[in-house]
């Protein structure tokens, strides 16, 4: 009864991409460039589904498009697909350039945020004690380093069990869920979404 309901968060739009276009959208690892054109192909596809609108689909496929996973394999020599996973054609030259220059810089956005958002050491006592101080900053609190906001770590397979709450990986962010059904290496969740997908014991998160 839940799936019948509109998807609004753009994870789980994703989701619901990964679910119904494997060959296209790839949730984990190296991803394909898609077909010139693929947003009015997906509009046209899902036009009967009333879970998800133009205008969400969008949004979800400027996402997945943008991220580094995806920038990273727009290489030269490699094959667009359209949405059952078949080639439409090899990259042109401008639009891998294009890629690239995108990726780095966003990924030098991301190092400037992070060196922006580091905590300041302040030496209070800079002449004789900052040589001994120095040594301990960097083994025991790195400056740099800032903490992740959720710990979580991958599950295994005999911690699991039916009814259980857990995160499963999909793209950028974790989504929060039940395990409805464990079969051999496949475990069935259902989103708080509503979508139910069926994933490996590695993409499971606790």
């Amino acid at each position: 009864m839940e799936s019948t309901d509109k998807l609004t968060d753009t994870n789980a739009i994703l989701a619901f991409l990964y679910e119904t276009f494997p060959a296209c959208f790839i949730a984990e690892g190296e991803t394909k460039p898609l077909k010139i054109g693929l947003f009015q192909d997906l509009a046209e596809r899902l036009a009967d589904d009333s879970r998800v609108s133009k205008t969400q689909l969008r949004v979800a496929l400027r996402r997945y498009t943008s991220s580094w996973r995806y920038l990273k394999g727009v290489k030269a020599g490699v094959q667009r697909v359209d949405l059952d996973g078949n080639d439409c054609g090899e990259l042109e030259q401008e639009h891998v350039d294009h890629a690239q220059a995108t990726l780095k810089e966003s990924q030098e956005k991301a190092k400037a945020k992070r060196l922006a958002q580091a905590p300041k050491v302040v030496a209070k006592k800079p002449a004789k004690k900052a040589p001994a101080k120095r040594p301990a900053v960097k083994k025991d609190r790195p400056v740099k380093t800032v903490a992740p906001v959720v710990n979580l770590v991958q599950a295994k397979m005999e911690e699991l069990s039916t009814n259980q709450r857990v995160n499963v990986k999909l793209g950028a962010s974790p989504v929060a869920g039940t395990i409805t059904d464990i079969k051999k290496d496949d475990v069935h969740v259902q989103l708080d979404t509503g979508l139910t997908i069926k994933v490996r014991v590695d993409h499971i998160l606790l």
